[in-house]
């Protein structure tokens, strides 16, 4: 795939640190094909036997990931094709949800909508100071239904209504470590860098089994997501067809091409 529609890359270190990267010139966004790649990138770090520890982020020095590509989303025509869409972060998330080894998320910047996704469906999240947080979903007629489960196993329903009623609003890293999206947050690239570093590094030197059952263990409780998530992409497949929604993605391409 052309640097123009995005990419992902996957590299297995000799010390058992799998690197998935993903990268889009529109800050990060994720189209379907840069989802299925994603998960499959996910699905294969799993079933690597090489892979000891799998380390999640984004290119770049700014946003961490924009969520859903606007420009995808109007192009929907009907219900099937937009679940199916939708369905592709649910793919993502069952994929690092089923993955045996332990994921560790890089958050260098801004998330936004499915981007807190994909911090929340990571293990352990490490975040810089600027991985300021917003779901802004109900802006444009839809909402996070997809990632909600996971968000909200992450942060809880209380601090999940606040970041999706206030819609408008982006909420600081500091917010999302209190809350419990980030397990650590620091000062700038080369500490957040380090960090990061430093504890894919300790799990790879730890047994795999420990590891692996560990991985069970946190994700107790889930196993009902390969439906679940199903059905709330099938939401949000036929919310994003409705007048208020596309009246409000084209007001945001008008917008953006002024």
């Amino acid at each position: 795939m052309s640097a123009e529609n995005g990419n992902i890359s996957i590299v297995t270190e000799p010390d058992g640190i799998t690197i998935i990267s993903f990268y889009h010139p529109a800050q990060n966004s994720l189209p379907s094909a840069l989802l299925k790649q994603l998960a499959d990138a996910v699905h294969s770090a799993g079933n690597d036997p090489q892979t000891k520890v799998v380390i999640l982020k984004s290119s770049g020095d700014r946003t961490f990931c924009a969520g859903a590509s606007f420009d995808e989303l109007l192009q929907i025509k009907d219900r099937e094709t937009g679940a199916l869409f939708f369905e592709g972060f649910s793919n993502v998330i069952n994929a690092c949800r089923k993955c045996p080894k332990i994921i560790i998320a890089r958050v260098q910047g801004k998330a936004v909508g499915g981007g807190v996704g994909l911090a929340a469906a990571a293990d352990y999240c490490l975040a810089s100071e600027a991985a300021s947080i917003k779901l802004s979903e109900l802006t444009i007629g839809i909402g996070p239904f997809v990632i909600a489960p996971a968000v909200i196993r992450k942060i809880g329903l209380s601090a999940f209504s606040q970041l999706t009623i206030k819609a408008t609003d982006f909420q600081t890293a500091q917010w999302a470590k209190q809350n419990g999206l980030y397990h650590e947050v620091h000062e700038d690239f080369p500490a957040l860098d380090a960090a990061v570093s430093e504890l894919a590094q300790k799990l790879a030197s730890y047994n795999p089994e420990a590891l692996s059952s560990l991985k069970q263990l946190l994700w107790d409780g889930t196993a009902d997501w390969d439906v679940l998530l199903k059905q709330r992409a099938a939401v949000s497949g036929e919310l994003v067809l409705s007048d208020f929604t596309q009246q409000a993605l084209n007001a945001f391409f008008k917008d953006r091409a002024k």
